[in-house]
């Protein structure tokens, strides 16, 4: 070989590893910056087209933009009633912060309950204040702490958010901290290297350096959206895929360093063999999260762009980061392991272990394993239909002790349920007494009144009229965010809708989240087939086949099914939630279905390349032999990293890291393992159909094969 020959061989690695670096050091600071161009006022993500979303556009018209109500609720130290004193107290607390940066118009005064043991006022505040917000709540809590012999609590939506953006504080930091050791832990004990698991994990932070530069341009330009939710999914999402693609094509380079003397040659055919099921597998998730931009919820169509981002940026780093560091350290990255001749499946030494007995097991009884796991997954998914998927109420949102949600249930305790947070319905001014009227009368609603000149409902003035349509307040009688209030929001837009010439629309908090259910509902129904065709047209062109892809994509489905019944049982009989936020079941299917396809899909893409070889048979005994390991360890890995969202104290993301931790590793460990390689191997040479190996019988073993298949057949029947 010439020298220049040897210079350019090492230029392209060298070259490679330089790029990335400077990404880097250039993009890297974005990751712990994301958060500057990120909101959590969740109006931002309403259905585009919903009722709800239409009246806050109406309410533009009478100068009265949305507002973020902070409730202040007193009740007397001790318990009792509270008397006169108290109440011109609260009143004057609450007067006193009228003109306070982030209030907004007219501060109510402090009213009893019915009970007379608690108190309550309204202050309606800008719903943009982002990072002020609790700083505005403070003031708003020492205020109300000045009424003497009473204890002062703020609830209602704008408690809720500063809670929410609480839970979401250092998310940049604390969620990527929790996640990298986990995998780096794994990766060491797994591989028991020392070089390896350091490389892959710096392959993995420096995709999400790129990931989170790219999102962060675009959220800074107003192209894509980002929340508290879509950034820690985001970090997970690229950390699990980039270790995931970086397990697969480290495997494989180990595998040809065994066959191979040449470092270059090895990391070419590992490269050759890898790009298919790593690009395959990379577009199957990518494609997926694009998918959701035909949703109708803000936060869905901002996650699709920002997860396809993250899944390219790691696709890069494992194509082109990752083998150039393996290329300059060689059979180093292993150490102080070294690939040896035995690491390479077929060869002698290759039968010794846990993988070599499952496919043993598999060729011995195929039909006896895919019956039975195919059972207990159909067992589980017969449970699926019990998870309630309606919304979270607020006393479930947190997983820990919020103040909002204690507030809120003193609230509730005294007051209307939807008291300082109504139903807020815009109507024609000719017909406002008629709705008046039909608003009241609807059960589930405590009053109804419209918003007068004074600025506020009930007050001795006429209505405030704008653009022909007035608006009117309805308080129900349920918590804002219970399924009764959401039930009362369906009967009030029936009874106003009835009215003739009102055009009536019925909107605030309770619909905005009826809304938003409604959505993800229609969602479900509309992107799930749209994932599974585009899941389907990729797994046609990388397997070539038809019943092969389609029979993978059920078993991905069955287990989708099976988790959410598991899911049911534990949310309801361990976590004690009464149901999941309305977008989980989505969120669940896009991750776990088009993850659960990337490992059938790093299987049965060496399954094909060994029964070209060897035969259906064999190929699906030596596929599963080679891959077992490090499919399963990427299974692992991804879980969790996944499982590491339940740090942040939300109910939603405790929910979607149960869901797909548990998804992948019952996926990894179950079907991937033993219903579809059971499958396969029962259905043979017919699973290809109508490609070529479809036609082709099962080649003969070679003499030295079959010795090697008989003697794992029985060391597993021994053991």
């Amino acid at each position: 070989m010439s020298s220049s020959t040897r210079f350019l061989r090492w230029l392209v690695p060298v070259a490679l590893l330089v790029v990335w670096l400077g990404i880097g050091g250039t993009l890297g600071p974005y990751a712990g910056k994301l958060g500057e161009v990120a909101t959590n006022d969740q109006a931002a993500f309403l259905p585009q087209n919903a009722e709800s979303t239409k009246v806050i556009d109406a309410q533009k018209a009478f100068r009265q933009d949305e507002t973020l109500p902070a409730i202040v609720v007193w009740t007397a130290e001790g318990g009792g009633k509270v008397d006169e004193t108290q109440q011109r107290a609260a009143t004057e607390a609450l007067a006193g912060l009228k003109g306070t940066e982030g209030t907004v118009g007219e501060i109510s005064p402090a009213l009893p309950s019915k009970d007379g043991e608690a108190l309550s006022g309204v202050v309606q505040l800008r719903p943009d204040l982002g990072e002020e917000l609790p700083t505005t709540l403070q003031k708003i809590t020492d205020a109300a702490a000045k009424v003497p012999g009473t204890e002062a609590q703020v609830a209602g939506p704008a408690a809720s958010q500063a809670d929410l953006s609480d839970a979401f504080a250092g998310i940049d930091g604390l969620l990527l901290g929790v996640a990298l050791i986990t995998v780096l832990v794994i990766l060491l004990l797994v591989y028991r290297s020392v070089l390896l698991p350091l490389v892959i994990i710096i392959g993995a932070v420096l995709a999400l350096g790129l990931a989170c530069g790219v999102v962060y341009a675009l959220a800074d330009r107003d192209i894509v959206r980002v929340d508290g939710q879509v950034q820690g999914i985001l970090s997970i999402l690229v950390i699990g895929a980039a270790t995931d693609y970086a397990l697969l094509l480290t495997a494989r380079f180990r595998e040809e360093l065994a066959r191979h003397e040449d470092r270059v040659t090895a990391m070419r055919a590992a490269w050759r063999e890898s790009v298919g099921p790593i690009v395959a597998s990379a577009a199957t998730v990518a494609l997926a999260l694009i998918a959701l931009l035909i949703s109708d919820l803000t936060n869905n169509r901002a996650l699709g762009p920002v997860g396809a981002i993250g899944i390219v940026a790691a696709t890069l780093s494992a194509l082109t980061f990752l083998p150039a560091v393996l290329l300059l350290l060689g059979r180093s990255a292993y150490w102080p392991a070294r690939p040896k001749p035995a690491d390479a499946p077929g060869e002698e030494g290759g039968k010794k272990g846990v993988w070599p007995r499952v496919a043993a097991l598999v060729d011995r009884a195929p039909r006896k394993v895919w019956a039975i796991t195919l059972a207990v997954l159909i067992g589980f998914a017969a449970f699926a239909p019990t998870l309630e998927s309606k919304g979270v109420p607020l006393d479930e949102l947190f997983v820990n002790d919020a103040p909002s949600v204690a507030a809120q249930a003193t609230l509730s305790e005294h007051f209307p349920g939807g008291s300082g947070n109504p139903a807020v319905i815009i109507a024609d001014a000719d017909q406002v007494d008629a709705v008046t009227e039909a608003a009241a009368d609807t059960e589930g609603v405590s009053e109804a009144a419209p918003v007068t000149e004074a600025g506020r409902p009930g007050a001795d003035a006429p209505p405030l009229v704008a653009d022909g349509k007035v608006r009117i307040n309805a308080t129900l009688e349920a918590a804002a965010d219970s399924d009764a209030a959401k039930d009362t929001v369906v009967r009030l837009r029936d009874a106003v809708h009835a009215v003739p010439d009102a055009d009536a629309l019925v909107g605030g908090y309770t619909a905005q989240q009826y809304d938003t259910q409604a959505t993800a509902e229609r969602d479900r129904t509309l992107i799930v087939p749209v994932v599974l065709a585009i899941i389907l047209v990729i797994l046609i062109g990388l397997l070539r086949s038809l019943l092969m892809p389609v029979l993978l994509v059920a078993t991905v489905g069955l287990n989708f099914l099976a988790t959410l019944g598991i899911a049911s049982l534990v949310f309801q009989g361990l976590f004690d939630f009464s149901g999941t936020d309305a977008s989980v079941p989505l969120y669940g299917f896009v991750f776990l279905v088009a993850l659960g396809v990337d490992y059938n899909i790093f299987l049965m893409s060496r399954v094909r390349e060994e029964s070209v070889k060897h035969g259906t048979r064999l190929g699906v005994l030596r596929g599963l032999t080679a891959t077992g390991g490090v499919i399963t360890s990427a299974g692992v890995v991804l879980a969790a990293t996944f499982a590491a969202l339940g740090v942040i104290p939300l109910a939603f993301l405790v929910q979607i890291a149960f869901i797909v931790a548990f998804g992948v590793l019952l996926d990894t460990l179950v079907v991937r393992s033993l219903l579809v390689p059971a499958l396969v191997r029962d259905i043979g040479p017919k699973a290809w159909w109508p490609g070529a190996l479809s036609r082709r019988g099962d080649e003969e073993p070679t003499p030295a094969e079959e010795a090697r298949a008989e003697e794992a057949r029985a060391d597993a029947a021994a053991r």
